[in-house]
């Protein structure tokens, strides 16, 4: 077996892994509320604010990838929510 098929092999185990467990994180409501917050039109406009890449925004909206501390601080200081609303945002339970 080469490093390639070995490569493939855990990216296709950690898929699989990822998969079965349960998240609890859920991006969505948490970008669309800043985005009516800050009185912006979508998720470039929020690119923008934030200044970030808009692949980093799809990716998050599309559970690929999860929200980093530099990413909620940046949310923080331009939305003025504090850290524990925006992961309450981004959380499925409810309080």
């Amino acid at each position: 077996m080469n490093v390639r098929q070995k490569k493939q092999e855990m990216l296709e185990a950690m898929q699989r892994a990822r998969a079965m467990e349960p998240s609890s994180f859920v991006p969505n409501p948490l970008l669309d509320t800043l985005i009516d917050k800050l009185k912006l039109k979508n998720d470039a406009e929020l690119c923008r604010v934030l200044e970030v890449q808009p692949p980093i925004i799809s990716k998050i909206r599309h559970g690929k990838l999860s929200v980093g501390a530099t990413i909620l601080l940046r949310m923080h200081e331009k939305s003025e929510l504090s850290i524990r609303e925006l992961k309450e945002l981004s959380s499925t339970s409810t309080h």
